[in-house]
Protein backbone atom coordinates (compact mmCIF):
# COMPACT_ATOMS: atom_id res chain seq x y z
CA UNK A 1 0.00 0.00 0.00
CA UNK A 2 1.24 3.47 -0.81
CA UNK A 3 1.13 5.66 2.30
CA UNK A 4 2.66 8.70 0.63
CA UNK A 5 0.55 11.75 1.23
CA UNK A 6 -1.47 10.06 3.98
CA UNK A 7 0.92 10.79 6.83
CA UNK A 8 -0.45 14.25 7.57
CA UNK A 9 -3.97 12.86 7.82
CA UNK A 10 -3.37 10.29 10.51
CA UNK A 11 -0.49 11.45 12.70
CA UNK A 12 -1.74 13.96 15.26
CA UNK A 13 0.59 16.51 16.81
CA UNK A 14 2.20 14.91 19.89
CA UNK A 15 0.64 16.14 23.12
CA UNK A 16 -2.40 17.59 21.36
CA UNK A 17 -5.94 16.78 22.40
CA UNK A 18 -6.32 14.63 19.29
CA UNK A 19 -3.12 12.73 20.08
CA UNK A 20 -4.15 12.11 23.70
CA UNK A 21 -7.54 10.81 22.63
CA UNK A 22 -6.02 8.59 19.95
CA UNK A 23 -3.45 7.11 22.32
CA UNK A 24 -6.01 6.40 25.04
CA UNK A 25 -8.45 4.97 22.51
CA UNK A 26 -5.76 2.74 21.01
CA UNK A 27 -5.02 1.35 24.46
CA UNK A 28 -8.65 0.93 25.53
CA UNK A 29 -10.06 -0.39 22.25
CA UNK A 30 -6.97 -2.59 21.91
CA UNK A 31 -7.67 -4.28 25.21
CA UNK A 32 -11.47 -4.22 25.40
CA UNK A 33 -12.84 -3.71 21.90
CA UNK A 34 -15.40 -1.24 20.65
CA UNK A 35 -18.33 -2.27 22.83
CA UNK A 36 -16.22 -2.41 25.99
CA UNK A 37 -15.33 1.30 25.94
CA UNK A 38 -17.57 4.29 26.67
CA UNK A 39 -17.10 7.80 25.25
CA UNK A 40 -17.27 9.37 28.71
CA UNK A 41 -14.54 7.03 29.93
CA UNK A 42 -12.22 7.89 27.02
CA UNK A 43 -12.74 11.60 27.57
CA UNK A 44 -12.18 11.34 31.32
CA UNK A 45 -8.94 9.42 30.85
CA UNK A 46 -7.78 11.98 28.29
CA UNK A 47 -8.80 14.96 30.38
CA UNK A 48 -10.91 16.32 27.53
CA UNK A 49 -14.56 17.06 26.94
CA UNK A 50 -16.85 14.92 24.85
CA UNK A 51 -17.10 17.93 22.56
CA UNK A 52 -13.38 17.61 21.81
CA UNK A 53 -13.83 13.96 20.84
CA UNK A 54 -16.71 14.87 18.51
CA UNK A 55 -14.75 17.82 17.09
CA UNK A 56 -11.69 15.74 16.20
CA UNK A 57 -13.30 12.41 15.29
CA UNK A 58 -17.03 12.98 14.79
CA UNK A 59 -17.83 10.52 17.58
CA UNK A 60 -16.86 7.13 18.92
CA UNK A 61 -17.13 5.36 15.52
CA UNK A 62 -14.76 7.90 13.93
CA UNK A 63 -12.25 7.59 16.76
CA UNK A 64 -12.47 3.80 16.57
CA UNK A 65 -11.91 3.80 12.81
CA UNK A 66 -8.93 6.15 13.24
CA UNK A 67 -7.12 4.00 15.82
CA UNK A 68 -8.10 0.72 14.19
CA UNK A 69 -6.58 1.85 10.91
CA UNK A 70 -3.37 2.79 12.70
CA UNK A 71 -3.18 -0.52 14.59
CA UNK A 72 -4.00 -2.52 11.49
CA UNK A 73 -1.40 -0.61 9.47
CA UNK A 74 1.29 -1.46 12.03
CA UNK A 75 0.37 -5.15 12.02
CA UNK A 76 0.06 -5.31 8.23
CA UNK A 77 3.50 -3.75 7.81
CA UNK A 78 4.97 -6.55 9.90
CA UNK A 79 2.98 -9.21 8.06
CA UNK A 80 4.13 -7.91 4.67
CA UNK A 81 7.74 -7.80 5.85
CA UNK A 82 7.60 -11.34 7.19
CA UNK A 83 6.05 -12.64 3.98
CA UNK A 84 8.69 -10.89 1.88
CA UNK A 85 11.50 -12.30 4.03
CA UNK A 86 10.53 -15.90 3.26
CA UNK A 87 9.02 -15.46 -0.21
CA UNK A 88 11.62 -17.77 -1.73
CA UNK A 89 10.44 -20.65 0.53
CA UNK A 90 7.03 -21.07 -1.12
CA UNK A 91 3.45 -20.02 -0.50
CA UNK A 92 2.92 -22.05 2.66
CA UNK A 93 5.98 -20.54 4.36
CA UNK A 94 4.96 -17.07 3.22
CA UNK A 95 1.44 -17.38 4.60
CA UNK A 96 2.70 -18.97 7.83
CA UNK A 97 5.22 -16.17 8.39
CA UNK A 98 2.66 -13.45 7.71
CA UNK A 99 0.01 -14.91 10.01
CA UNK A 100 2.33 -15.76 12.89
CA UNK A 101 4.27 -12.49 12.79
CA UNK A 102 0.97 -10.58 12.56
CA UNK A 103 -0.46 -12.54 15.48
CA UNK A 104 2.64 -11.94 17.60
CA UNK A 105 2.72 -8.22 16.71
CA UNK A 106 -0.94 -7.71 17.60
CA UNK A 107 -0.51 -9.49 20.94
CA UNK A 108 2.74 -7.70 21.79
CA UNK A 109 1.31 -4.28 20.89
CA UNK A 110 -1.84 -5.09 22.89
CA UNK A 111 -4.16 -4.48 19.95
CA UNK A 112 -5.31 -8.09 19.52
CA UNK A 113 -8.92 -7.36 20.52
CA UNK A 114 -9.06 -4.30 18.27
CA UNK A 115 -7.71 -6.18 15.24
CA UNK A 116 -9.84 -9.27 15.98
CA UNK A 117 -13.04 -7.27 15.61
CA UNK A 118 -14.61 -6.70 12.23
CA UNK A 119 -13.61 -3.36 10.79
CA UNK A 120 -15.96 -0.47 10.26
CA UNK A 121 -18.89 -1.32 8.02
CA UNK A 122 -18.07 -1.08 4.36
CA UNK A 123 -14.31 -0.91 4.91
CA UNK A 124 -12.27 -3.40 2.90
CA UNK A 125 -10.68 -6.19 4.89
CA UNK A 126 -6.99 -5.47 4.39
CA UNK A 127 -5.89 -8.67 6.15
CA UNK A 128 -7.92 -10.77 3.71
CA UNK A 129 -6.56 -8.70 0.82
CA UNK A 130 -2.99 -9.37 1.97
CA UNK A 131 -3.67 -13.09 2.35
CA UNK A 132 -5.34 -13.25 -1.07
CA UNK A 133 -2.21 -11.71 -2.57
CA UNK A 134 -0.04 -14.34 -0.88
CA UNK A 135 -1.97 -17.24 -2.37
CA UNK A 136 -2.49 -16.30 -6.01
CA UNK A 137 -4.61 -18.68 -8.00
CA UNK A 138 -6.84 -19.53 -5.05
CA UNK A 139 -10.33 -18.11 -4.85
CA UNK A 140 -11.04 -15.48 -2.22
CA UNK A 141 -12.70 -17.98 0.11
CA UNK A 142 -9.31 -19.37 1.17
CA UNK A 143 -8.10 -15.92 2.22
CA UNK A 144 -11.37 -15.22 4.06
CA UNK A 145 -11.16 -18.49 5.98
CA UNK A 146 -7.51 -17.89 6.91
CA UNK A 147 -8.36 -14.33 7.96
CA UNK A 148 -11.30 -15.53 10.07
CA UNK A 149 -9.16 -18.18 11.79
CA UNK A 150 -6.43 -15.59 12.43
CA UNK A 151 -8.93 -13.14 13.93
CA UNK A 152 -10.48 -15.82 16.11
CA UNK A 153 -7.03 -16.72 17.44
CA UNK A 154 -6.45 -13.03 18.21
CA UNK A 155 -9.81 -12.80 19.95
CA UNK A 156 -8.94 -15.77 22.13
CA UNK A 157 -5.49 -14.34 22.88
CA UNK A 158 -7.05 -11.02 23.89
CA UNK A 159 -9.20 -12.59 26.59
CA UNK A 160 -7.68 -11.69 29.92
CA UNK A 161 -6.82 -14.25 32.55
CA UNK A 162 -5.13 -14.16 35.89
CA UNK A 163 -1.48 -14.87 36.57
CA UNK A 164 0.12 -17.10 33.95
CA UNK A 165 -3.21 -17.96 32.37
CA UNK A 166 -2.98 -15.14 29.84
CA UNK A 167 0.36 -16.35 28.49
CA UNK A 168 -1.02 -19.89 28.37
CA UNK A 169 -4.11 -18.70 26.49
CA UNK A 170 -1.95 -16.81 23.98
CA UNK A 171 0.15 -19.94 23.42
CA UNK A 172 -2.92 -22.10 22.89
CA UNK A 173 -4.44 -19.57 20.48
CA UNK A 174 -1.19 -19.45 18.49
CA UNK A 175 -1.01 -23.25 18.35
CA UNK A 176 -4.65 -23.46 17.27
CA UNK A 177 -3.99 -20.95 14.51
CA UNK A 178 -1.17 -23.09 13.17
CA UNK A 179 -3.30 -26.24 13.31
CA UNK A 180 -6.53 -24.77 11.91
CA UNK A 181 -5.04 -22.94 9.00
CA UNK A 182 -2.81 -25.89 8.17
CA UNK A 183 0.36 -23.88 7.93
Amino acid sequence: MDYAGQMQNWIPVPGSTKARLALIALNEFGRRGYDGVAVAELCAKGGVTTGALYHHFGGKPGLYAFVREEAERRVLDRMEGAAAAVADQGRAATVRAALLVGFDAAVRQEVAQLIAERGPSGAPDRIVALLAGLVPGQDLIHARIMGAAWREALHEAARRGTGGRHAERVGRARAALIALVGI
